[in-house]
């Protein structure tokens, strides 16, 4: 069976926000329809990736601000950090997990500053959407075999 992750529907309270939030992002805008009866379909895809975001209006009856633990990779931690602060995203320092396997919920068990072990799989930053969907993204220089 061959499967792939393609969207993930994101609760929002103000689809207009949204939009602008995660253009500053550098999120691809794909989509934004909606039809006669009140449905909006808006999509964004983050650079580099397969799989998109979506949210609008009448799309899911989730509470906005309720996704937690939306992750993001990349290979250089430090510098995706550097440009999301300059879009004015309020992302937060580079941090690890004191266990180093994952990262827990929330925020406990994080300790300030990269993984010094480890330079794929470690170290993380986060940040909000306006409405408080929770995103992190993950350092990856070097993937796990078969990754």
């Amino acid at each position: 069976m061959e499967l792939a992750l393609e969207v993930i529907v994101l609760p929002v309270s103000d689809v207009d926000r949204s939009k602008d939030f995660y253009s500053r992002l550098g999120f691809r805008e794909d989509a934004d329809f909606a039809t006669e009866r009140g449905l909006r379909v808006v999509q964004f895809t983050p650079p580099g990736s397969g799989a998109s975001i979506i949210f609008g209006e009448r799309l899911t009856n989730a509470q906005a601000g309720t996704v937690r633990g939306l992750h993001l990779v990349t290979p250089d931690l430090a510098s995706a950090r550097a440009e999301l602060i300059e879009r004015g995203v309020d992302v937060s320092p580079i941090w690890h997990d004191a266990d180093g396997v994952f990262h827990w919920a929330g925020r406990e068990n994080r300790v300030d500053g990269p993984s010094g072990q480890y330079h794929s799989y470690s170290s993380y930053v986060s940040f909000d959407d306006p409405d408080g969907n929770e995103w992190i993204i993950q350092q990856i220089i070097d993937r796990l075999p078969g990754r």
